[in-house]
Parts: C-alpha cells; sequence; structure tokens
C-alpha cells in the first residue's frame, strides 16, 4: 500500500487473498491452514478476516486491531507516515501565479498598519477608488469608498462635478420660469372669491349644504362643503365645476383625487414624476396652492373655492427657494 492510500486507521481488514496460504491453499485444504492466529500473546485466536496494525504490521484479531488494544510497540508510526505523505503532496497553488500581483505595501486604509502583498496577506484592488486593501477593508462601505476620489482621476472628477452643478443650476433656474409663467397664465383666469360678508357667506354655505354631493359615509359633523373647479386651459374636464363635500380628516391630496373623478379630469399624479403632468390644488380664498400633505380643516372653511390645475409646479415656496 503506497503513502497517498494511507488508511484513516491504524489498522485495515485484510481480504481472502491477503490470508490465504502461502502455498495458496484451495477449498479443499484443512480450514485450520486458512486466516492468521491473533498476533497478541495471550489470545492467539485464529481469524479467517483478521486486521494489519499499519505501525507494527502485525495480524490481530477484531478484539486487538487497535494500537491501545494490542499495547503497540510502534504506536504512531502509521499516523507520521500519513502526515509526512500530506506534507510531500503538492499544494492547490503551486506553480501557478497569483490573481493579484500587488506589491507589499500598507492597506490603503488610514487606520490599518497591515502589510498586503505578502503569501500570507494578499492584497484586494479596489476599482471604484483605485486602491489596494487587506482583506478586512477589501469591500467599499469597510473603507468608505464613496468619500475617496479615485486615484488618477482626480482632475476629471472635479470638471465633472462643476459640470453638473452648473447644469443643475441652469435647470432650477428653467423650472423656476417654467411655473412662474404657468401660474400667471392661470391666475388670469381663476375664479374670484364668493362673497366676503358673514350673511353672505352664511347664505351661501346653507344653499350649498342643499346642494353637495359626497361621500354619505362621511358623518355630517366631519363634512367639508366646498366650490370645486377645473380650470380650462391646464386641465381639461368634462364636468367644469360642481359643489361637494369632503371629510374635514382628508389631507389635500385625497381632496384632488377624489375631486378629479368627480369632474372627470385626467388625474396621473401617481404614475407621472413630471410637473407638466401633474394635477394641483389652489385655493381661491387663500391665494396660494396647497400642499398634498396639508389637512384641509387647517386651510379650508366651509364655502370656499379651490381649483384644480395641472403644470403649474409646486407651491412658490418651493420653487423661489
Amino acid at each position: 500500500m503506497s503513502n497517498n492510500d494511507t488508511p484513516d486507521t491504524s489498522y485495515v481488514k485484510m481480504s481472502t487473498a491477503d490470508v490465504a496460504s502461502p502455498s495458496g491453499a484451495s477449498a479443499s485444504t484443512d480450514a485450520s491452514l486458512v486466516g492468521k492466529h491473533c498476533q497478541l500473546e495471550y489470545c492467539n485466536q485464529l481469524d479467517f478476516l483478521p486486521f494489519l496494525c499499519q505501525s507494527c504490521h502485525k495480524t490481530f484479531c477484531l478484539d486487538h486491531r487497535s494500537e491501545s488494544s494490542h499495547d503497540c510497540s510502534c504506536a504512531g508510526a502509521w499516523a507520521e507516515r500519513r502526515r509526512l505523505a500530506q506534507l510531500a503532496r503538492p499544494s492547490a497553488g503551486e506553480g501557478k501565479r497569483m490573481r493579484d500581483l500587488v506589491s507589499q505595501k500598507p492597506c490603503a486604509d488610514d487606520a490599518c498598519k497591515t502589510i498586503i502583498g505578502t503569501s500570507l496577506v494578499p492584497g484586494v484592488h479596489c476599482p471604484s477608488c483605485n486602491r489596494d486593501y487587506c482583506l478586512k477593508h477589501r469591500l467599499a462601505e469597510d473603507h468608505d469608498c464613496k468619500s475617496k476620489v479615485p486615484i488618477g482621476a482626480r482632475a476629471a472628477s472635479a470638471a465633472t462635478a462643476a459640470a453638473m452643478q452648473a447644469s443643475a443650476k441652469s435647470a432650477l433656474e428653467r423650472f423656476k420660469l417654467w411655473g412662474k409663467t404657468k401660474r400667471e397664465e392661470a391666475a388670469r383666469s381663476l375664479p374670484k372669491p364668493k362673497p366676503s360678508t358673514a350673511a353672505q357667506r352664511i347664505i351661501a354655505v346653507n344653499t350649498l349644504k342643499k346642494t353637495a354631493k359626497g361621500d354619505e359615509k362621511i358623518p355630517p359633523e366631519k363634512r367639508i362643503y366646498l366650490f370645486v373647479e377645473a380650470e380650462s386651459e391646464t386641465a381639461k374636464a368634462k364636468i367644469p365645476k360642481g359643489e361637494f363635500f369632503y371629510n374635514k380628516e382628508w389631507v389635500v391630496g385625497r381632496v384632488l383625487d377624489a375631486a378629479a373623478r368627480s369632474l372627470q379630469v385626467q388625474n396621473i399624479n401617481n404614475q407621472s414624476s413630471k410637473e407638466e403632468d401633474r394635477l394641483r390644488v389652489f385655493h381661491v380664498e387663500g391665494g396660494r396652492m396647497l400642499e398634498f400633505n396639508e389637512k384641509i380643516e387647517k386651510v379650508l372653511v366651509n364655502g370656499n373655492t379651490i381649483v384644480l390645475l395641472r403644470g403649474v409646479g409646486p407651491p412658490p415656496d418651493l420653487i423661489e427657494m
């Protein structure tokens, strides 16, 4: 048996051929000539399939096959041969060139002093920042890659950043101008506020409560009654205006959705991020655009008028930042 075939135990079971008589005993030979006796001094049992000790090379029965059971005179010899055979085998990477060719240098992480590029500590190259790191700092988040300017690309990076900043500033200016123009165009066709005296408002609200439509499940004490219109130039509607009531706990965005359905105005606010496609709510009495997340009970009262506009941009205080 060769070194490479060394078993994992100190003993091996012998085959029938191994235990056959040297003279080649046949099936008709005396049974006592087949098999071998256990070589332990006080055992001497005849075993037809004995075990061979890999350390002392003697034959033993099942009960005395291990080194400890027969007090082996060469205990551990098989284990030493096995260890030497494993050391003699070529390693997986022997004769092959390592993938990383990082020369010996400190890890590029500022707080790390590990020397990389050795046989025990290979270096890992980060293509994003163009630096070499140890295994501990090889991942981008471990060496804060985002905050580092790539080596050899500093001039180009600065020029790119300046170009992006200039482009963003130009786009913001264009957006401001576009929003201002849209609001001026819409303001020309916006309805005028309803009667302003207390008596006129009471009469108008009472009339509105009789004619307004809405979800009957809304409790009367939570209803707010409004005049709703769609601006003809920007928000094409099959029903140009109407009188409705909503839950005062709703936000402006939910009121917008309900009003658009009632007036049959196309509403793609949830499908498009472009301001020219989005509907906005204008409060006539307040003279301003309403934010989507504002609660209507805080910005509107019974008898107020809201107008649906498209493409006018966010409220002025956001555009003119």
